[in-house]
């Protein structure tokens, strides 16, 4: 498609998937990264979008550009790889993004998976803004497993507690299967996520029961409040909130990250990233017996249909991506006349 998007109605306009990601790396780079890290996050920011994610796609263009603006993170880092054992990856982000890390580990990370059967990558020092199913996919279409935890800035209250402590800390799964895109979920640990609690306060929409509350620890259904000095609920209660804090042990405590509550950004004014930790398990199911795992993976499908499921967890955003490469991505007009200014 050409630079100048046709207009799909008065709201929006359609962009190509290249076109909207050579656009948004124009954007990164105007505003303090490098190339390479520009690269990284704009492929990431555009997969998003695409995939109808839009928590996580131009919509958090604001936040990453006011986070370089603030000096909180380094958009020119090079992460610092080690090779600790057989089976454990250390990464040091430098202060920079997590995604540039993870690309940094990832040849050594999926070496170790195939040759001993299963790897873990601990990445510290990181800012992880995006969605996690990105992290997580590209595995998977490679024929592995991988899971990822990363946690993020306090915002939920744990179960039973009366402030807030966790982060939305999120997981992420994926998986192969024989006939079909990969199997791949990504959730929240907190009742809803925080970028839709955005995109609902920005849009006047009023949040589910049960979402969330405001200052004085009261239920609400307004964004608002819960952005305005309240905080998340996690799901499910006691369930999601010991999720919640397996997700601080293992993203943290375990990668020599920061927990959601041991950074302070008071002194850099619009800094949205969180300075928190991302933990990767990988696993080669080439090293199991019998039956392939991707042939087991697809006569659980199989199953899961004939017990009635119509949707599997990522088969919208599959659907999503094949009408955006088919007829480009439908992107509000004004957001994307705010990255051409941007991208000067």
């Amino acid at each position: 498609m050409s630079a100048q998007s046709p207009i799909v109605d008065s709201t929006r306009a359609l962009i190509g998937f290249n076109e909207l990601v050579a656009l948004l790396h124009t954007v990164f780079v105007k505003h303090g990264t490098s190339p390479d890290v520009a690269a990284i996050l704009a492929h990431n920011c555009a997969s998003a979008e695409r995939d109808g994610a839009h928590s996580h796609g131009v919509f958090r263009m604001p936040g990453y550009l006011s986070t370089l603006a603030s000096g909180w993170v380094d958009g020119k880092a090079v992460p610092v790889v080690t090779d600790v054992a057989s089976g454990f990856v250390r990464v040091d982000a430098a202060n920079g993004f997590a995604q540039p890390a993870l690309a940094a580990a990832r040849g050594l990370l999926v070496d170790k998976a195939r040759s001993a059967g299963i790897a873990l990558l601990a990445i510290h020092n990181s800012h992880h803004f995006a969605a996690l199913w990105p992290d997580v996919e590209p595995f998977a279409e490679e024929g592995l497993v991988a899971l990822s935890v990363v946690n993020s800035m306090t915002c939920v209250v744990p179960h039973g507690a009366d402030r807030p402590l966790f982060g939305t800390n999120p997981i992420a799964f994926a998986a192969p299967r024989a006939d079909g895109a990969p199997i791949v979920f990504d959730l929240a640990t907190s009742a809803i996520a925080h970028g839709d609690v955005q995109i609902a306060a920005r849009q006047g929409e009023r949040l589910p029961p049960g979402m969330g509350v405001d200052s004085l620890g009261q239920p609400t259904q307004d964004p608002k409040a819960v952005l305005e000095g309240g905080a998340l609920l996690p799901f499910g209660g006691h369930k999601g909130s010991a999720l919640s804090m397996m997700v601080e042990l293992l993203a943290a405590a375990l990668t020599g990250g920061n927990f959601s509550f041991e950074f302070n950004w008071a002194d850099h004014p619009g800094a949205r990233t969180p300075w928190t930790g991302q933990l990767l398990i990988v696993i080669d199911p080439s090293k199991t017996t019998g039956q392939s795992f991707a042939e087991r993976s697809q006569e659980l499908v199989r199953q899961m249909h004939a017990a009635g499921l119509r949707r599997l967890p990522g088969d919208r955003r599959h659907r999503t991506r094949a009408m955006a490469l088919e007829k480009g991505i439908a992107i509000d007009a004004e957001a994307l006349a705010q990255l051409h200014d941007w991208a000067g």
